[in-house]
């Protein structure tokens, strides 16, 4: 298997698919394809002819599956043990519900607080649509913790798709020093200390590329990739 990715400091979508088959324990090798450069369409087709051009891209022999959730799914049909989803039925429809939720909605979020790694900033107003967004995140952990979240630290107890999906959310919320709950900063910690996460994180900040459409126009209090 191989999955074409887009550069770790920035690429949400890739960390997503990344983290879910790193995490699962599924081997794979990986494909840097640097985003905001001229070929990067052109690569990403020929991986994957009919796709919208993005990535991740997950080949798998003849097989060329792109979008995450798409992902996702042939990795829960292709390893049915490996516990891509909760193997309790309500869990695993819960699971199901907020990791659709995430890859159609908290728009204001990811909109005003882009993925960036290898920086960190200061608390500040982001405004009503962030503010909603971040309420609605505490309400969803909090329930699938309350509910399902017994036999670990993560939603669903065990890290699962659900988990890999709401990654780059928990490093927009860290990265730009967004207050949250209690409950919720213990799930974050748990994400962001999760091995996985740890190893891309490392490879995020030893990237040279800086890609200008992600960098949010405001000062940073600490440049990571420089530290």
């Amino acid at each position: 298997m191989k999955l074409l990715i887009g550069n770790k400091c920035y690429s949400s979508w890739s960390l997503r698919a990344w983290l879910l088959m790193r995490a699962a324990g599924i081997a794979f090798t990986e494909e840097l394809v640097p985003l905001d450069t001229p070929d990067f369409k052109e690569t990403v087709f020929a991986a994957a002819p009919g796709s919208g051009g993005t990535v991740p891209v997950l080949v798998d022999g003849g097989i060329a599956v792109w979008e995450t959730l798409a992902i996702v799914e042939y990795l829960h049909e292709r390893f049915p043990e490996s516990g891509i989803w909760p193997r309790d039925p309500a869990a695993r429809a819960h699971a199901r519900a907020a990791a659709n939720e995430m890859h159609a909605g908290f728009t204001a979020l990811r909109g005003a607080c882009p993925m960036n790694l290898g920086k960190r900033f200061g608390p500040r107003d982001r405004g009503p649509g962030v503010a909603r967004d971040v309420e609605r995140l505490a309400a969803l952990w909090g329930q699938a913790r309350e509910r399902f979240g017994a036999g670990g630290p993560f939603l669903y107890g065990a890290f699962c798709a659900a988990d890999a999906m709401f990654a780059p959310v928990v490093t927009r919320l860290d990265t730009y020093g967004i207050a949250v709950d209690p409950l919720s900063r213990d799930y974050m910690q748990a994400v962001l200390a999760h091995p996985a996460f740890r190893e891309w994180l490392t490879a995020a900040l030893a990237e040279p590329a800086i890609v200008a459409q992600d960098e949010v126009d405001e000062p940073a209090l600490v440049d990571l990739r420089k530290s």
